[in-house]
């Protein structure tokens, strides 16, 4: 049950995510401390200016979303991609990017492969890689 004052922060909140979207969506009626904890950083992380750019964040969060296979995911981080910016090329590397991640990881852990061993692999692999790249950036 929320304490008075958490309920002005609700009614607030409410405000804000019906200002922010236009209404507030079935998905927002979580119980009243939740929301008021929950919509700062869902607002933060999906309207905001953040260290990653808007598209870059939708395209990560689309291949996460194919990786746990969640519907609701999928479409919101794919039109939201779109929204930004997003092309057709890059929805289908991005697909294809979630299923190279998802079979390599299958790869490795059925060969029970050493992670000290891999972790040092990578190392000589990302050294010898910029030696090649010279002063690309």
């Amino acid at each position: 049950m929320a304490t008075t004052s958490v309920g002005g922060d609700v009614e607030a909140t409410r405000a804000d995510i019906e200002e922010t979207l236009g209404f507030v969506p079935g998905f927002w009626e979580l119980n009243d401390e939740d929301l008021v904890n929950e919509w700062p950083n869902f607002k933060r992380h999906a309207f905001e200016e953040t260290a990653i750019p808007p598209k870059y964040k939708e395209l990560i969060g689309l291949a996460i979303a194919a990786n746990i296979k969640c519907p609701y995911c999928q479409h919101f981080h794919k039109e939201a991609a779109k929204m930004h910016g997003a092309t057709d090329e890059e929805l289908k590397e991005v697909a294809f990017l979630a299923s190279w991640t998802a079979r390599y990881s299958a790869v490795i852990h059925g060969m029970d492969y050493d992670l000290d061993t891999f972790e040092d692999e990578f190392g000589r692999m990302a050294e010898h890689l910029e030696s090649q790249m010279g002063g690309d950036d």
